[in-house]
This record gives structure tokens, sequence and C-alpha cells, in this order.
């Protein structure tokens, strides 16, 4: 068992935040004491996991108050849960194949610069997306501005 304080240093997330997750219901409700003091049990800290996992993956609040809910109903609703999860990742996969367009881009521009110090010569592919399909351009490397500038 974990008091409130344990749980947010271990889990990185203020105290306040976990409170939140409780009182909209994106985790069932805490263990408490008779005391009434929140006191963390395994089953607890998994939901916990859960919802800091389902908000790093930019899941709304609004889905996984209601993947609880669905949860809490009963196993008739795995397909529900599943369905939910499901779309999340679709936009995280969205998410990695424009990150991954982003990164390829400015690995290319990056080569092109330090190719260009190596040399003193700018020069864009044919097919590069800095030079969108045009002709090959190059440009000594003295001082002027990046002759793909406008495509950036």
């Amino acid at each position: 068992m974990a008091s409130i304080k344990e749980v947010a240093e271990r889990y990185h997330v203020s105290q306040d935040t976990l409170r939140y997750y409780e009182r909209v219901g994106m985790i069932p409700p805490v263990t408490r004491t008779s005391g009434g003091i929140r006191d963390y049990g395994d089953e607890d800290l998994r939901w916990v996991e859960l919802a800091i996992c389902t908000r790093n993956a930019g899941m709304p609040v609004e889905a996984m108050i209601e993947y609880v809910r669905l949860f809490r109903m009963g196993d008739e609703t795995i397909p529900a849960r599943l369905s939910l999860l499901n779309e999340q990742m679709e936009v995280l996969r969205a998410q990695l194949a424009n990150i991954e367009d982003t990164m390829e881009r400015l690995a290319y521009k990056i080569d092109r610069y330090e190719q260009a110090l190596r040399t003193g010569r700018l020069v864009w592919d044919d097919a590069s997306p800095e030079n969108g399909g045009r002709e090959r351009r190059s440009q000594d490397n003295d001082g002027q501005s990046d002759p793909d500038e406008s495509n950036d």
C-alpha cells in the first residue's frame, strides 16, 4: 500500500493530478483507510499507470472516463474497450508517421548542410523534399540564403 505522496513521487505526477484522475473517473475510486486516507494498492497503481499511459498517448480524458465506465460494467464491454484503445493506437500511428516524415526531411536538410560545409557548395537533389521535384540547384556557400528556403 502507498500514500498519495508516494504514488505522486513514483509516477512523477502531482498529488492534485492523482486526485483529479479519481474525481473525474479516469481511475476507479482508490482504496482508503478506515480514516478515509487514500491507500493505493496494487490494483489502484495499475489504474494510475494506465491513466498516465493513456494521457501520454494523447487519449482524451473523456475517452479514459468511458474506458473506466465500461470496465466497471464487466467483461461484456471488452469489445468497446478494445475499440477505444485501437482508436488511440491509430492516432498514435498517424502521429508517428508524421514524426518520421519530419525527421526524414530534417535529416536530408542536415546532410545537405554538412556536405555544403565540406565542399563549399549547397546542393539540393532533384527528388528531394527540399527541391520539390525541380532541377538540381546548387549555390556557393557564401552566406547567401538557402536556395530552397521558400519550401521550408
